[in-house]
């Protein structure tokens, strides 16, 4: 048992709900965004300016979008060169078997391929033949046997989900919203979460709704002591900057919780928000604002006539609602001692 843990470390496979559930996930989100999502962006920008190359370029970056993440998640568990560069087979194989669930199929594919290459890797002379064969072979093999029933199950759950929503819009707008914008804050993807489980309709709303609520939310909340520096960090950023000092006081994650609680079901309710664009925007808030322009961009491409509400629902659900209610929140609890001066300074 020793000699194979010693072996283990030797090629660095650390087996831990963090290094697969934290690190992997979140560079699988980035390799999404840096595929897919500049992908639809530069493609919807293309489509409202007339400019064919602008669609054709956003068309090439969403047809890597599964090698992006693989290789992302390799980067992540710091694969050996020949390994990284063999989940790009891995990784496309996976997604494009995986169908609408095919992110959560790369996930599991490329984290097992990686690892199984990673112990062969440089453990013979023709190491060059053998770490590729090992990885690309474990990966296209587990993709043919896994990837389409991960991607149907993770199918089915987003639409569980967004059945759900649409049945108990105000209930569940609590329930995503809330849930979706506790991920975005801890150290996981909801942008990756919310792909590879398809959320988008008024399930997708409520999900924006939860993630403007965290970061709009945790700018203002903070802005006493982060100024302006921390409004657009976190604003236009992200709200995971916070979770050191969520860690060291977890009181101060209450009043964004608690606004995305309110903001959610307004969002399903009363201005009917949908997220009709890539289900990743729905996981993105106001970061670059991503799900903003991933909300504009389903309205164009359902061909709907844009109304003034519909612009105002945008507005107040993803900056005017959070910034007020969580402001209000945070003087509450700022004035019953839950918030002390310099809970929420960034380091």
């Amino acid at each position: 048992m020793g000699t194979w843990k010693s072996f283990l470390q030797r090629k660095n496979v650390v087996v831990s709900a963090r290094r697969y559930g934290v690190d992997a996930l979140g560079a699988m989100a980035q390799g999404l965004f840096a595929s897919l999502l500049i992908g639809t962006i530069l493609d919807t920008l293309g489509g409202q300016l007339g400019a064919v190359w602008l669609v054709e370029i956003g068309a090439f970056a969403k047809a890597v979008s599964g090698p992006a993440m693989a290789i992302s998640i390799g980067f992540a568990l710091q694969a050996p060169p020949l390994v990284l560069f063999s989940l790009a087979a891995v990784g496309w194989a996976a997604n494009a078997l995986g169908g609408a669930g095919g992110p959560l199929a790369v996930l599991a594919v490329s984290v097992t391929a990686c690892e199984l290459g990673k112990l062969v890797s440089k453990e013979t002379p023709v190491d060059i033949l053998v770490t590729p064969l090992v990885t690309i072979l474990s990966g296209a093999g587990l993709s043919m046997l896994i990837a389409a029933p991960i991607g149907a199950l993770a199918l089915a759950l987003g639409q569980l989900i967004m059945w759900a929503t649409e049945l108990q819009p105000f209930l569940m707008g609590i329930v995503v919203s809330v849930l979706v914008g506790i991920f975005l804050t801890l150290p996981i993807s909801s942008a990756a979460i919310c792909h590879a489980l398809s959320l988008t309709g008024l399930a997708g709303g409520a999900a924006v709704a939860g993630c403007c609520a965290q970061m709009v939310g945790f700018a203002v909340l903070s802005f006493r002591e982060n100024r302006w520096g921390g409004l657009v960090s976190q604003g236009l950023g992200t709200s995971m900057l916070q979770m050191g000092n969520i860690v060291r006081n977890p009181r101060i994650w209450l009043p964004a919780i608690l606004t995305s609680a309110v903001t959610g079901p307004i969002a399903t309710c009363l201005f009917h928000l949908e997220m009709n664009g890539p289900a990743i925007s729905s996981g993105m808030g106001t970061c670059g604002l991503v799900g903003q322009i991933g909300v504009y961009s389903g309205w164009v491409a359902g061909g709907r006539a844009i109304t003034l509400l519909d612009w105002a629902g945008l507005l107040l659900i993803s900056v005017l609602l959070p910034a007020v209610v969580c402001w209000g929140f945070g003087l509450l609890f700022r004035k019953i001692g839950w918030i002390r001066e310099g809970d929420l300074t960034l380091n």
